[in-house]
């Protein structure tokens, strides 16, 4: 299994609005305009970072990257400084349950890592269990359970290996 990630520009904006309307994206990423019009200020936005996932050479997904310490109240500034939150979803709908989920996800950690991140972060709903058992397999942990300005979530982390030993609590 193949994965990698190149920028979004602005003519993925089509293929995103396909995805995020698809029935298994648009249950946890509702209001599929709403969600674009949001990536979409995202990418002039330097505390995000927003990826086309190519899974096995295909697009297949979305990743975004973010500083969560880039807002004020963000309610996982309480995190190391240098740490990553991470957003996704795969949008076709027959690579949905194929393992892609876990390995892109530890992928991209791994890349944050690399550069130098204390932990990744991302934060399914609490009834998403396909992705908390997806995250889990990429070696994320729960943390807390939270309530955000999106919803309740499961807020999971990971942190740097490499970091020697780092497991910021």
């Amino acid at each position: 299994m193949a994965v990698s990630f190149r920028p979004v520009g602005r003519a993925d904006l089509a293929r995103l609005a396909r995805w995020l309307a698809q029935p298994h994206v648009e249950r946890w990423w509702p209001d599929p305009a709403k969600a674009l019009a949001g990536i979409a200020g995202h990418l002039d936005d330097p505390a995000i970072d927003c990826f086309v996932m190519i899974l096995d050479g295909r697009e297949a997904g979305y990743l975004q990257s973010y500083d969560p310490h880039a807002w004020a109240d963000h309610p996982f500034a309480d995190r190391p400084r240098g740490s990553r939150g991470l957003d996704m979803l795969i949008g076709e709908p027959d690579l949905v349950g194929r393992g892609y989920g876990s390995r892109a996800t530890r992928a991209f950690a791994d890349r944050l890592f690399a550069a130098g991140a204390p932990e990744a972060l991302i934060d399914p709903h609490p009834d998403n269990k396909a992705a908390i058992r997806a995250y889990s397999k990429a070696g994320f942990a729960a943390y807390r359970e939270c309530d955000t300005p999106w919803g309740k979530v499961v807020l999971m982390k990971l942190a740097n290996p490499a970091l020697n030993g780092n497991r910021a609590t």
